[in-house]
């Protein structure tokens, strides 16, 4: 059969652009397909105001693998990365506020000014944290062994036992607990001050809707501590001009590989015959043959929308529409007229280019997570803004500035059956309510916004149930769970169909890893020719 190129990708998201460049750099002839008209799927820059522009959906750096970075180089390719001078800056009250990640010394001072006992607590924590996180970072770009799978398969688990069998008996307890656990049952055995666990507790609620009490919410927690920005482990940063930046100097890298891009080609169906897969059918009817074709988007999205049902075996189809994804996360940008001025610390400061986190208590985060759930978004819901025309004056005009909410706990969808485009803008008005309690200023300042609820998430970035991560990430959908048992390897049950998007290990975050992982796969059965006929 002829064919238009060696490999089709689905989707020109950063995964897709990364997976591309290295198969590119393999010898092989690749071709990148993207719905909209601009590539970098949820890491994209956009002017939604005149002279505003930022971050539409992925808003900040850190878990961009350095590997894909250099491997890449993207550095050379333009992209730009500034740390933040302080990591977080925490609205305990409308009067009260913890500054965190400014430096070991002042972390400590902080802490202790709430809890003595936990500033004596926060290295050994963090030691903790950091000793889970080497044992794991080099699991992130192995292939997790396929239960099910052959002697490779074996091999690689016998090499993670035999890794883990090294770890002292107190590390692996850690490993449990975190992979098992809920955030407050650990942060509970560590910290006694009610902010100071919610400092921790945050990023277990980032992309998953859940509470931070219920088990497995540990893991998200752990998964959000992988990252490092500019070669500093645990630091978060902003891409000079925006997510777009990012993936932008990937499209460079590859087009200079020679990967064919071509935009406003949404994909309708992935052809299949005797279950392999040829290619696609675009919508219009116009068809793309490929020896191999690697699907750049979530699992429910390939399996229950893209593919045939009729090629799947029923027990995988009803696991698929089971899948659990929906993250609960609310999209805004909004142009404004001046800093926001916190009653809790007057005038513009460092505190400004911080994550600015509404986060106060686990039981907050309880209660927004709960609310939600019944009555489709909390009236005190999880906000965290970040202003990052503090440190990147290209975004705004002078003397005005952007900011990105990245908001928790809204109910994918709504009870009833009602729409997101009927509550949308109420929602919007309840986070800008909660801004504004804290500093008064902002709701006047506000020029325009820019609004992505859960639905506007899926339509705009195929995002299925505007999950931000292409799926939940519990100790049933990670690692060889995921997406499902038996197809952690990158691979389908289709032959030579691949996946390599965040349903795919190592899961959500602008990485590169799965695109960087799916690629060596794809090259390897290339090479060993492996190709279903």
């Amino acid at each position: 059969m002829a064919t238009d190129c060696d490999v089709l990708i689905i989707g020109g998201g950063h995964n897709g652009l990364v997976c591309a460049a290295y198969l590119a750099a393999g010898g092989l002839k690749v071709k990148v397909l993207e719905r909209r008209a601009l590539v970098g799927g949820a890491a994209v820059t956009e002017e939604f105001h005149p002279g505003f522009r930022n971050s539409v959906a992925s808003y900040t750096v850190s878990l961009l693998n350095p590997k894909v970075i250099d491997d890449l180089q993207l550095y050379q390719h333009g992209l730009q990365v500034l740390l933040r001078p302080l990591s977080n800056f925490f609205l305990l009250s409308p009067t009260e506020n913890l500054s965190f990640g400014a430096g070991r010394e002042a972390d400590y001072a902080a802490i202790a000014a709430l809890s003595a006992h936990d500033a004596d607590q926060l290295a050994p924590y963090q030691q903790m944290l950091d000793g889970v996180v080497d044992a794991l970072r080099g699991e992130l770009l192995r292939t997790p062994p396929n239960i099910g799978g052959g002697l490779a398969d074996l091999m690689r688990a016998g090499g993670l036992g035999r890794r883990l069998r090294k770890l002292p008996m107190a590390r692996r307890r850690d490993l449990l607990d975190m992979f098992t656990k809920s955030a407050a049952a650990i942060l509970d055995t560590w910290f006694e001050h009610e902010n100071v666990k919610a400092v921790f507790a945050f990023d277990a609620t980032v992309g998953n809707f859940t509470s931070p009490y219920a088990p497995g919410s540990a893991y998200v927690l752990l998964h959000h501590v992988f990252g490092e920005a500019n070669g500093v482990r645990g630091a978060w940063g902003h891409a000079v001009g925006g997510m777009g930046a990012i993936t932008q100097a990937m499209l460079k890298v590859a087009r200079a590989r020679g990967v064919e891009v071509e935009t406003e080609a949404e994909v309708a169906e992935v052809l299949v015959h005797n279950r392999v897969a040829t290619g696609v059918r675009l919508v219009g009817g116009s068809t793309v043959r490929a020896r191999a074709v690697v699907a750049n988007v979530g699992p429910k999205l390939l399996y229950l929308r893209l593919i045939n049902e009729r090629e799947l075996a029923p027990e995988l189809v009803r696991r698929l529409r089971g899948y659990r994804s929906g993250s609960g996360t609310f999209r805004m940008n909004v142009a404004l007229s001046a800093l926001p001025e916190f009653r809790s610390r007057p005038g513009s400061g460092v505190h400004h280019s911080a994550g600015i986190v509404i986060a106060p208590t686990m039981d907050y985060m309880d209660c927004a997570y709960t609310d939600a759930r019944r009555y489709g978004w909390s009236k005190a819901p999880i906000v965290e803004m970040l202003i990052p025309s503090t440190v990147d004056d290209s975004l705004a005009p002078p003397g005005q500035h952007v900011a990105s909410l990245f908001c928790q706990q809204f109910r994918p969808h709504l009870a009833g059956g009602a729409s997101w485009d009927r509550h949308r803008e109420a929602a919007a008005e309840t986070i800008i309510d909660t801004v504004t309690r804290y500093a008064p200023n902002f709701r006047d300042s506000i020029i325009a916004t820019q609004i992505h609820s859960p639905l506007d998430l899926e339509r705009k970035f195929g995002l299925v149930d505007g999950d931000i991560f292409h799926g939940c990430m519990g100790l049933d959908q990670i690692y060889s769970n995921r997406p499902l048992l038996g197809y952690a390897n990158y691979r389908t049950p289709i032959g030579n169909l691949y996946l390599c998007g965040s349903g795919a290990h190592p899961g959500g975050g602008v990485t590169g890893i799965p695109g960087h992982n799916a690629a060596r796969e794809v090259l390897g059965d290339f090479r060993k020719q492996r190709l279903r006929l």
